[in-house]
């Protein structure tokens, strides 16, 4: 099978800035994509020069580009204060930020879209592992919903315009995202960003332990963003939504999303123990079980992005490894000052 997408094509990669972002660009280029000496073009505006909120900005600059591939990778994120304090905006920056970008894209006549999701999308209590018809069969996580509702309304735009005019638009659903560029901010910082910051600072201090919250029994699954750029480049590649073998829902229907992950979990007290001899802590771990622990497992089921013949390649020890090494390379000047 010939790849869908191609060497002069030109690639435009919203929030190319980000985490996944940034790792996405660095997978295009490294599999030759966006070369302009192969005719190709590679465009990562900034905010500053793209405001995605704006529609007819958008629509401007996508007359003035012309691209053919677009990835949407932009959002707005945070944790649980921002989601709990702030849930209009989270709301209605996403909303416009996905509108503007997808509804634009196909009009302006792009080729191919990939919308980038996340694992939130599905029910608290869902079964595990997730399957994607998960999707919308039941109530989600109070603590992110606003997110997570305008996630949902990204995949059910891609799908609805490829359902009615044949757009080619594709998503992929995320687990939880580590590698370069992460956030290591003291309190609004995902947990293993988190706890690697804390056990460093612990080590540099000569602490004799380090409290973490709960018991360390829920069990979460951690995906190097380098993994995600190098699936993001190979969905594109090798699946569509609108060829007759593409992957299926239980029901006979082509999936518009598919999960993305390792389909492999560990305990947050493993993950505790790994960070802490990644870093070289050598004191106690000890954990304050009056806070609380949260969804006791969050696995997705990845067996349908498998079947395309993908599957991640940094195991966890390792994907610690290279994380940590960069952030003494950069984090330390960069985001211990917060």
């Amino acid at each position: 099978m010939s790849s869908l997408i191609k060497a002069d094509d030109r690639f435009f990669v919203a929030g190319a800035r980000g985490m996944a972002g940034s790792a996405i660009c660095r997978a295009l280029q490294e599999n030759g994509y966006g070369d302009e000496t192969k005719g190709g073009a590679l465009l990562t505006p900034t905010r500053q020069e793209l405001d995605l909120l704006n529609h007819e900005v958008v629509k401007a600059w996508y007359e003035e580009n012309k691209p053919d591939v677009v990835v949407l990778a932009a959002a707005k994120v945070g944790g649980i204060y921002a989601n709990d304090t702030y849930p209009a905006d989270f709301l209605l920056e996403n909303l416009k930020i996905q509108t503007n970008v997808i509804e634009g894209a196909w009009k302006a006549g792009v080729r191919r879209l990939l919308f980038l999701g996340s694992s939130c999308i599905y029910p608290k209590f869902a079964e595990q592992p997730i399957k994607e018809e998960a999707l919308l069969t039941g109530s989600l996580e109070p603590t992110n919903e606003w997110y997570a509702i305008a996630k949902i309304t990204g995949i059910k735009l891609c799908e609805s315009l490829r359902q009615q005019y044949g757009f080619d638009a594709i998503s992929l659903m995320p687990t939880n995202l580590y590698g370069p560029g992460d956030n290591y901010h003291p309190e609004n910082s995902h947990v293993l960003p988190a706890l690697i910051r804390r056990f460093h600072e612990a080590k540099q201090a000569g602490a004799k332990s380090v409290t973490c919250w709960g018991t360390g029994s829920p069990l979460r699954e951690f995906l190097h963003v380098d993994d995600l750029g190098n699936a993001c480049v190979f969905a594109l590649e090798n699946w569509s939504a609108l060829d007759q073998d593409a992957p299926k829902d239980d029901q006979g229907k082509p999936l518009a999303f598919l999960n993305l992950g390792t389909g492999v979990d560990l305990t947050i007290q493993e993950l505790a123990e790994q960070i802490a001899a990644v870093v070289g802590f050598e004191g106690t771990i000890e954990w304050d079980t009056s806070k609380p622990d949260g969804t006791p497992k969050k696995q997705l089921d990845v067996s349908l992005m498998k079947q395309l013949n993908w599957s991640a390649s940094i195991p966890i020890r390792e994907g610690l490894c290279l994380v940590y090494e960069d952030f003494i390379k950069e984090g330390l000047s960069q985001n211990l000052r917060n």
